[in-house]
């Protein structure tokens, strides 16, 4: 495919919006060898016409379930991991992220069936066949979401953390009456609606509490030292407070995922560490389990970074609410929160801004109403979407 006689291989856009780490202006980007070579403002006579639609860089996306879903479109139905895992970089590339986290859970308390171990190696091992034999186009790359509580925690994490394409390895601690889950009431509600008795929730909280009196502060410190050990980032996943801040940090975890608090976000930032919301949280105007809203750590300068959770295209539509008059932010500093603030945390250097020597992951997105529409996704320069 030809664009105005420039092969892919050697791509020029012009005419469009350009987001760079500091501005954003009307002006062109030229590609050699799926790296930004040129920059430049203004007018140009070479390349494809993007009739002053943005340009920035492709969305790194930190944490995402959405995996799971593919592998499992039903509860106890499951899907071949290869054809899942190709399904789900189509999605991805669909609403724009070109570099994914694909988070799985050692020792989730949830029983979900996508959960267990031998679907866990299913799913990773399945993603690494489809990378493979070249059906990805995404950069995918895995993120170990650890709950740190479980008995088996280490036994798992050990025979997975040396997987090929892990990235990323996160602490989590579900127990309910803290972090994610500190509203207590709020959480055995659900218990309540399933009929369980008030002896069978107290049988059951006292073993949940148990597990995490006997092994939440030691397996923390051991997924540190493996994280540390093998050079991969650490994040601290719904710290409610400076205390879980603070432990965290001194372990060495310089990603805050989800802080539950206005106070944790804040004492997050003094540690500097990323302070990483939920896409949804924005879009939706708030947490769903009653936390702090992700506007309120954007009101008050505490926000960096986006991840979906579990609604991929969330995190074009947070970067351009962003710019919207209610925050007010500039174009690219609201980009920022889906780019570059997300590769800083991953510790990749080669992506997340258009900038002369980086990866030429780009969208082309087209605002409609306030809403991004993606018109076109390149990774490493060559058309993906």
């Amino acid at each position: 495919m030809l664009l105005n006689s420039v092969s892919v291989a050697e791509a020029a856009f012009r005419n469009a919006m350009v987001v760079t780490p500091d501005d954003a202006f009307l002006g062109s980007v030229q590609v050699r060898g799926g790296r930004i070579v040129a920059i430049d403002r203004g007018a140009s006579a070479v390349g494809e016409d993007l009739e002053g639609d943005v340009l920035m860089p492709g969305v790194i996306d930190l944490h995402t379930d959405n995996l799971e879903k593919h592998f499992f479109p039903r509860p106890n139905i499951d899907w071949s991991p290869v054809s899942a895992a190709v399904t789900h970089d189509g999605c991805c590339l669909s609403v724009g992220v070109t570099t994914v986290f694909d988070s799985l859970s050692i020792g989730s308390f949830n029983a979900a069936a996508s959960r267990n171990h031998d679907n866990l190696i299913r799913l990773a091992d399945g993603l690494a066949s489809a990378r493979a034999a070249g059906m990805l186009k995404a950069d995918h790359r895995l993120h170990w979401r650890c709950e740190t509580p479980a008995d088996d925690l280490l036994d798992r994490l050990e025979a997975l953390v040396d997987h090929p394409m892990t990235g990323l390895l996160s602490l989590m601690d579900h127990t309910p009456g803290q972090r994610q889950y500190r509203n207590l009431e709020r959480y055995l509600a659900n218990w309540v609606e399933q009929g369980m008795s008030p002896g069978a929730m107290d049988e059951r909280m006292a073993g949940i509490r148990d597990r995490q009196a006997r092994n939440a502060d030691r397996n923390r410190r051991l997924v540190a030292e493996l994280a540390i050990a093998r050079g991969h980032p650490l994040a601290s996943h719904d710290d409610e407070d400076v205390e879980h801040i603070d432990v965290a940090a001194d372990l060495g975890a310089t990603v805050a995922e989800f802080p539950v608090t206005l106070e944790a976000a804040r004492r997050a930032h003094e540690r500097g560490m990323v302070v990483v919301m939920g896409g949804p949280n924005l879009i939706r105007g708030g947490s769903y389990s009653g936390n702090v809203p992700a506007a309120d750590l954007a009101h008050a300068g505490l926000l960096d970074a986006f991840a979906s959770d579990y609604v991929p295209r969330s995190l074009v539509e947070c970067a351009i609410k962003l710019t919207m008059p209610a925050f007010g932010w500039s174009l690219a500093q609201a980009v920022a929160t889906v780019t570059s603030a997300p590769a800083r945390a991953a510790q990749l250097h080669d992506r997340g801004a258009i900038a002369p020597g980086l990866r030429a992951d780009l969208l082309r997105v087209r605002i409609h109403d306030g809403l991004p529409v993606l018109r076109g996704v390149w990774v490493e320069g060559l058309r993906a979407a």
